[in-house]
């Protein structure tokens, strides 16, 4: 079982790790023997850990302590079992990945009927999408623009917003660019929310405080007169708010967009 190269196979590695197999020096891989008459202990069978269970474990871990955090061991440990039985509900971590997606974008259906304004279309789905990417902050910077994941839940918004789109005076290619425009703009706002979850963990403090501790500093740069408009900023009591921000950025794409519509 055991290869002369010096590298492990990944699936030894799996059985080592689990404690099924062990390295003996000079003979190789051999099945591990049980201490004395000590008895097995008890586990979870393979049969009980249903794919679903799998996925939402492994959403409560990203959600927790973000993606990069995520492995199949991790979740195995969660759930109570061996890491190789998740491989018969899924093939590795990137489609778990892709599953998680699939159950955060499905966690809150849209609307079973679109408002028939265009505008309030859009804003629906624009709130909602923010909505899922506050509640899972991984989420945006796990999703590609270029390459994206096939996950069935969101073609629902795609859909949504194609047929708020339908009529209007656009071709499908551009009423697709307008979704996908759409789309970034939202992913977009929210790749900040795990980057400043992981800052906030890692350092203490709150984005408002980390600006108030460099106060001083701000106002020093601006002191030599030579950015007056950016000073009067530095004398506000100003807070970052990233809900308001988004729903200015979206009132501002919306805007832009009246003018290609019927």
């Amino acid at each position: 079982m055991g290869r002369r190269d010096g590298h492990r196979h990944p699936g030894l590695s799996l059985l080592q790790d689990e404690g099924v197999v062990r390295s003996v020096r000079g003979v190789g891989t051999v099945v591990a023997a049980r201490p004395g008459n000590a008895r097995p202990a008890r586990r979870r069978t393979a049969s009980s850990a249903a794919r679903d269970d799998i996925v939402r474990a492994a959403v409560a871990i990203a959600d927790a302590e973000g993606l990069a955090t995520l492995s199949m061991r991790r979740v195995a440990a969660e759930l109570g079992i061996p890491t190789m039985s998740l491989y018969q509900h899924v093939s590795g971590k990137d489609e778990l990945v892709t599953l998680m997606m699939d159950l955060a974008f499905g966690e809150q259906p849209l609307p079973t009927a679109a408002p028939a304004d265009w505008r309030a279309a859009l804003e629906t789905v624009a709130r909602q999408e923010w909505a899922v990417f506050r509640r899972h902050a991984w989420l945006a910077p796990a999703m590609s623009l270029t390459r994206p994941d096939l996950i069935p839940s969101a073609l629902h918004y795609t859909e949504w917003v194609l047929a708020a789109l339908d009529g209007r005076g656009l071709d499908t290619a551009t009423a697709f660019n307008v979704h996908i425009m759409l789309f970034s703009y939202v992913r977009g706002m929210a790749v900040n929310l795990e980057s400043e979850a992981q800052a906030e963990a890692e350092s203490g403090l709150t984005a408002d405080e980390w600006m108030d501790a460099r106060s001083g500093t701000l106002i020093s740069l601006t002191a030599g007169g030579g950015f007056p408009h950016f000073r009067r900023i530095s004398e506000l009591d100003f807070d970052l708010d990233l809900d308001a921000l988004f729903e200015l950025g979206l009132r501002c794409v919306l805007d832009g967009l009246r003018g290609m519509l019927r």
